[in-house]
């Protein structure tokens, strides 16, 4: 049977490969073709189809995601660069992100203040609604004050979870959102929370800082 080394090697020089293309010049005066998501170029190849059915791109669900008990909060992110969250320090220019308020200070502009309840109805709706690089939403927990959500890629089956939790006594929520694998995402979980966050400023949310 084939090592998984002697398996990678053709995976990472197609993937080398499509990648570069993508910035060669068009010397065709033909519009160019839509373009795939950069995470899933690699699938131009069939033979990284059958790599991604033997190895499950998708990935196992982390055990640690929820709530953390002391302190209160998100998990931390791995040292991979495709993670955000609010739980990192300030100074973590690769991981953080800063939290929303659905209540801020200075108002929700014409909207009307609400209530946790409502501020969770409003976020479910702009997460079915916003489908950034056509990864799909699906939301596979849901309770008072917490929510988890799989983005998943829709043809190598990429997963990416995405959870948010509002904090006790406050207007606050905080969120992380992490691929299951790799190393490196091309910011598409951070590009994911900005377009979530802008779609909220909508609503009256606001962010504690703009990142």
């Amino acid at each position: 049977m084939a090592s998984f080394s002697s398996l990678s090697t053709p995976y990472t020089v197609v993937r080398y490969s499509l990648v570069r293309n993508e910035h060669q010049p068009n010397s065709s005066p033909q519009s160019d073709p839509p373009k795939l998501p950069r995470r899933e170029i690699i699938l131009k190849s069939s033979g990284v189809a059958t790599l991604a059915a033997i190895f499950n791109f998708g990935g196992k669900k982390p055990s640690y995601l929820g709530v953390q008990k002391n302190p209160p909060s998100l998990a931390l992110c791995p040292a991979t660069s495709n993670c955000v969250s609010t739980s990192e320090e300030i100074s973590d220019y690769t991981h953080y992100a800063p939290p929303w308020n659905y209540n801020p200070k200075d108002g929700r502009g014409n909207n009307q203040p609400v209530k946790r309840e409502e501020a969770m109805a409003e976020l479910v709706e702009v997460i079915v609604a916003t489908k950034l690089d056509k990864f799909i939403p699906r939301i596979v927990e849901k309770k008072d004050d917490y929510l988890r959500v799989e983005y998943e890629s829709p043809i190598l089956g990429l997963v990416d979870d995405v959870e948010f939790w509002f904090r006790p006594n406050s207007d606050k929520v905080e969120y992380r959102s992490a691929a299951r694998v790799g190393s490196t995402d091309f910011d598409a979980n951070r590009k994911r929370i900005k377009a979530l966050r802008l779609a909220m400023e909508k609503k009256g949310w606001e962010s504690e800082s703009i990142f």
